[in-house]
Parts: structure tokens; sequence; C-alpha cells
């Protein structure tokens, strides 16, 4: 397989994660060996990017910002989310347990790999797994809230939703449901209100430069506790896509129908619980899902995706 084709596919199932709230790209960049990559190329505005834009270097921009990654992994994440976001909806309306069952088996699996690549795992380590942990599930339980939609909070609500995406445990999407302003941007997206548009696209720009420049030092510089920490957010966000849960209250945002506030319960706390239904097939989902980490590193090896850098 061209190595170009691996990384348009690791940038599709990126954005497949990226439709469910909940799940986050960065985990499934982080699974596919092309995270530190990712985050590398992203911090790349400097003085030196900089001076070959002006002196109009496209091919040495090219190499500073890795354009043979960037370009097939967003090709994929744009892609996947124009052909894939229908059925991702469609089965989390009709089979929502199975779903949320295999992303809780790949998230779980995906914990798990991100703890093998902490080296000397201490007490410290621990601890610091443990508030991620604490911050992961607060903002899973959070229920959302409507802020006012002026342009300043327009442009921090994309800062904000960007800086998610890039983290493994956090959705994008997650945090504007939660900050409300998920249904004011799908309104402006559908509506192609180009304002509202340019103003959220500047504060996701600002917010991705900004912040991978923040998370590649830390992964340079601070790994394994970097490390930890977006472990335990991720172990956290576990609240968020446990498979069997009570919708308390919904909330109507334009066609779609979103859960407001919900509680978690034990499979067979469910009404009219039938055991090969409500607990077998989600619990064979969750099986697949933990298989599919060990599967998708084992053909997208890190060293593979590398292999042109």
């Amino acid at each position: 397989m061209p190595n170009w084709l691996k990384i348009y596919l690791s940038g599709a199932l990126m954005g497949v994660a990226d439709v469910v709230p909940g799940v986050s790209g960065g985990t499934i960049a982080f699974i596919l060996g092309v995270y530190d990559r990712l985050i590398a190329a992203l911090s790349g505005v400097n003085k030196t990017s900089l001076g070959m834009l002006f002196k109009g270097d496209i091919k040495g921009l090219w190499r500073h910002f890795d354009g043979a990654l960037l370009l097939p992994l967003g090709a994929g994440i744009l892609s996947s989310i124009f052909l894939i976001a229908g059925l991702i909806t469609h089965l989390l309306a009709t089979y929502p347990s199975y779903l949320w069952s295999f992303f809780f088996g790949l998230i779980l699996a995906s914990a798990y790999f991100l703890i093998t690549e902490i080296r000397g795992f201490a007490l410290r380590h621990a601890v610091i797994m443990l508030l991620g942990a604490a911050i992961g599930a607060s903002l899973s339980l959070l229920v959302p809230t409507q802020m006012n939609t002026s342009p300043l909070m327009v442009f921090l609500a994309g800062m904000i939703a960007i800086c998610a995406m890039i983290l493994p445990g956090i959705s994008g999407s997650f945090l504007l449901l939660m900050m409300g302003m998920y249904g004011f941007v799908l309104s402006a997206v559908k509506g192609l209100d180009l304002v509202v548009i340019a103003i959220f696209a500047a504060g996701a720009l600002v917010g991705l430069l900004s912040f991978s420049k923040l998370l590649n030092y830390l992964l340079t510089h601070a790994r394994s506790m970097t490390l930890a920490l977006l472990t335990g957010v991720m172990l956290g966000a576990l609240v968020k896509v446990w498979p069997w849960k009570v919708t308390d209250t919904w909330s109507q945002v334009g066609s779609k129908t979103l859960p407001l506030e919900e509680h978690l319960i034990l499979p067979w706390q469910q009404v009219n619980f039938y055991w090969l239904n409500d607990l077998f097939f989600p619990l064979v989902c969750l099986l697949i899902g933990s298989l599919s980490v060990i599967l998708i590193s084992r053909i997208f090896l890190q060293k593979n995706v590398h292999a042109d850098h």
C-alpha cells in the first residue's frame, strides 16, 4: 500500500471519529502513529516559515509543514466527514448501544496503547493520569449551556473546538454542544453564513497554530507526563461513550434531536432487557472495537507512516 494512501486512510478514520460526539480524531491519530508528526507539522509557523513565504519558496514550505502528511491526511478527514457522517448518524439513531460499545472498546484499547508508550511508568504518572481522568469525566458530564452568539464567542468557540479535536479523548463537536454553540455553528454552515463561518475558521486557525505549539513543546520536553495526562482524559471520557444510558432531556438543533441530560445504567436495568440484544451483541461490538485498535496499529505502523518523512 502506498504511503500516501495509508496517510489518507488514517485521515478518513480520524474523520469518522470526529463525527461522533465524545470521540476524538486525536485518539485515532495516536493509534495510527501520526499524532507526533501531525502536531509537529501544525506547529511549524515561525520566522523560518514566514521567511520562506515572503521569498515564495513553495518547495521549502511544503517540506517545512510536512505537506506529504497534511495534504492526504486533511483530504481523508474531509472526505470521511462528508461521506460517512450520514451513516454514523443513522447508526447512532438505529443501533446506539452497538455503536457506543464499539467506540468504548476502541477508546479503552487506545488508552492501553498510550500507557505502553509511557516510559518508566511511576507513581507521578498515575497521579497525573487520575487528574486527567477527572478532567475527562467532568467535561463528559457537563450539561449544555446557552451562550450569546457574538462574534467574539464564535471566535472563541472555534479556538476551543479545534483544540479539543487534536487532543485525544475530547471531542470538539461535544464541547461546542456544551457551550451551546453547536446549533448556531451548524446552522451557519448549512445556511452558508460566510461571516460566521469566517470568524469561526479564524478562531480555529489561531487555536490550532497556538495550541499545537504548546502540545509539540510538551511532547518534546515532558512526553511521559503529557501522555499520562492525555491517557487519563481518554479514560475519563469513557463516561460519555458508555453504551447503556437513559436520556432525560433532549434538545432540538435544526433537524437533529440531540441528548441534553443523560444518566448511566447497567445493561440489565434497561426496560424490556433481553440478554442477546442488550448485553451480548454490545459486548461483541466492544470486543471488535478493542481488536480494531490492535489491527489498525499493526497495519498503520508508525515507522511506515514516517517512511517518507
